[in-house]
């Protein structure tokens, strides 16, 4: 995915270094924007699942922390630290208490690997990516006079 390898960069170097991520891997969730909790399931809604570094040797399961993030903030409309930190009454049980995904005018990213505070700037920035190559998409549409998706 285009908006990933964008931030790829970046975040490879990141993870080089321990005070971000002691593990050096990350897991990244990006739920399809145009899905939402009222009328799809979650699996229905997750778009793409892309793992960096080892992830088997790391000993956690973050996909499946990645996971829990995702669905805490495509079911909230919510960054997961803004309901972790002012919205503790909407968590049920089985939510997750961990927070590093970002909910950017409808797109969801999850990231876990990294300490919680650079799992959301890489969410952050996924996550903005992907809004800029939808924006790019729409301009080269209305410029070749396509005016329907």
């Amino acid at each position: 995915m285009k908006a990933i390898d964008l931030a790829l960069p970046m975040i490879e170097k990141a993870l080089l270094d321990a005070e971000i991520s002691s593990c050096g891997t990350l897991s990244i969730v990006v739920m399809d924007p145009a899905a939402n909790p009222r009328q799809h399931r979650f699996e229905e809604a997750v778009l793409l699942t892309q793992d960096l570094g080892k992830p088997q040797d790391a000993g956690d399961d973050y996909a499946g922390f990645a996971r829990a993030k995702a669905r805490l903030s495509w079911e909230n409309g919510l960054d997961s630290s803004v309901v972790q930190a002012t919205r503790p009454h909407v968590l049920r049980q089985g939510d997750t208490l961990l927070w590093g995904s970002v909910y950017l005018d409808g797109v969801v990213v999850a990231v876990a690997g990294a300490n919680p505070w650079f799992d959301e700037a890489f969410a952050t920035t996924i996550a903005a990516n992907l809004r800029a190559l939808a924006k790019q998409r729409q301009a080269q549409a209305l410029k070749e006079r396509r005016f329907i998706v």
